[in-house]
């Protein structure tokens, strides 16, 4: 996410870092920089012009410049003016507050993910709000579009309007409205058809099925991998239907960035989710201010904090936790911690979200290293017998030219793993010599890790594990369970 526009920047910042004092020519020259770097992002030209303004104004003045750290400084107004940039320091998220069934319109265009994600959405609701949505697809004119979201209401849990062959939108509609009232829903939501481009006809069918349907919200899906021509888009959406917020599809893909810097600026509209894989849980609320911190490399500790809280199973890590307190890990442990790292997003999605480790998340990609070697591990160890996990000091040349073969791997990917376990063991056994984790905790002052280092940043691993501030399971085993 951001990646291309993340180096650039770093580049830029990592020059003004490296300098005791600032000029104001070296500022201007910097933001010569960025402005080409986000032009190259596709962020769209007022917005760029604004951008570096506001961020030159504030930075060549005399407070930035005679200060101790002026590059530092400059980075911080960059910082700002990024979240600004991306709807301001609170996030909005859906406005649910109204009688029941509250109507949450979805449009765009056709491509764009619009069905996918009122699926994704629809099980948001359920999942972070508690509340029975229902579903109801107004696409007439692509063939089997009411049949997917059918299909994705059926792995979501989430029931969807009966389809009636011939009837048109506004009459769609019209009954969903009575279905959703008859079923006691809380939310219904609307996927309207797309068009291949804006036109007229589709325009009239949004303003007909709004005047029926009194949405509280009106979501525009738009695919931020077409980057300008997503903003053209929003733009286009904007002037005729009262919009109340933006979800950017693929934004995983996003290398660039310029639709979701560019999108508010446009719209005047917030961002207020994400897509980010294909996967039916793959949808985040949009938060500013994390945005702009993985686009400056800063990391995203809070989100990775969360996505740990969803994924990580509270008895597994509890479990493991009282192993490692008593310096007990075998290849079952090892195991765990591999899918738990899979489940979080693999090496990379980890990488890109913890503070200081952009460099090595590119390291990870010139090495070839992806996250199919935590497939490739999986497998090893899944040819292996229960014995051979729990006492890997069985596995002798012959054992593991078995396990080779079964996992379709060579004995040097077996030996590679073993070289792994037995590190992550060794720092186990240091651990529990220094008192386990609160011994190491105690070496850090008064109250441990989580107030050396400040609740939820990027610490060792106290009792919190990943829900107070530890490392990531996977990393040398040290996240204990999450606190409850």
């Amino acid at each position: 996410m951001f990646d291309s526009l993340s180096d650039r920047l770093g580049g830029v910042f990592d020059g003004l870092r490296g300098r005791g004092a600032l000029k104001e020519q070296d500022v201007r020259d910097a933001m010569r920089e960025v402005r080409i770097a986000l032009l190259e992002a596709d962020v769209a030209l007022p917005v760029v012009r604004r951008f570096i303004d506001a961020v030159t104004e504030k930075a060549i003045g005399a407070d930035v410049l005679k200060s101790v750290t002026p590059g530092q400084q400059v980075i911080k107004i960059v910082s700002d003016e990024l979240v600004e940039m991306l709807g301001g320091e609170e996030t909005v998220g859906l406005d649910l507050d109204a009688k029941p069934p509250v109507v949450i319109m979805m449009v765009g265009l056709q491509g764009s993910g619009k069905t996918t994600s009122t699926a994704k959405l629809a099980k948001f609701i359920r999942e972070k709000h508690g509340k029975k949505a229902m579903m109801a697809s107004l696409d007439v004119n692509r063939p089997a579009a009411q049949e997917q979201l059918a299909v994705l209401g059926e792995q979501i849990e989430v029931a969807t309007l009966p389809i009636v062959e011939g009837q048109q939108p506004v009459d769609i509609a019209r009954r969903a409205l009575e279905a959703a009232k008859l079923q006691s829903a809380d939310v219904l939501m609307l996927d309207t058809a797309g068009r291949l481009h804006v036109d007229e006809a589709l325009m009239a069918e949004m303003k007909a099925v709004s005047a029926i349907s009194a949405p509280q919200e009106v979501l525009l899906v738009v695919d931020s991998l077409t980057g300008q021509d997503a903003v053209n888009v929003a733009k286009s959406f904007t002037d005729e239907v009262p919009l109340t917020g933006v979800i950017l599809t693929r934004m995983d893909g996003d290398a660039r960035g310029g639709a979701a810097l560019s999108m508010r600026h446009v719209t005047g509209k917030p961002i207020k989710f994400a897509g980010t894989g294909e996967k039916l849980d793959a949808l985040e609320a949009f938060h500013p201010k994390r945005v702009a911190d993985r686009i400056l490399g800063m990391g995203d500790v809070v989100s990775l904090v969360e996505k740990a809280a969803a994924t990580i199973n509270e008895e597994d890590a509890e479990a493991m936790a009282k192993r490692m307190a008593k310096g007990q890990f075998d290849l079952n442990d090892l195991r765990t911690q591999l899918q738990q790292m899979n489940n979080m997003g693999g090496l990379g999605m980890l990488a890109g979200m913890m503070p200081g480790m952009k460099k090595a998340k590119a390291a990870l990609a010139n090495s070839g290293m992806d996250d199919k070697v935590l497939v490739h591990m999986d497998a090893i160890i899944g040819s292996m017998t229960p014995k051979e996990r729990a006492n890997p000091a069985l596995l002798n040349a012959k054992r593991k030219r078995r396990i080779a073969a079964g996992a379709g791997k060579d004995v040097q990917d077996v030996n590679k793993l073993l070289k792994m376990y037995k590190e992550m063991s060794r720092a186990m056994k240091q651990i529990k010599k220094m008192g386990g984790l609160k011994g190491l905790g105690a070496m850090f002052g008064k109250g441990g890790l989580d107030a050396a280092l400040g609740s939820g940043g990027p610490g060792l691993g106290g009792p919190g594990g990943m829900g107070g501030g530890g490392m990531p399971p996977g990393l040398p085993g040290l996240g204990g369970p999450k606190k409850k």
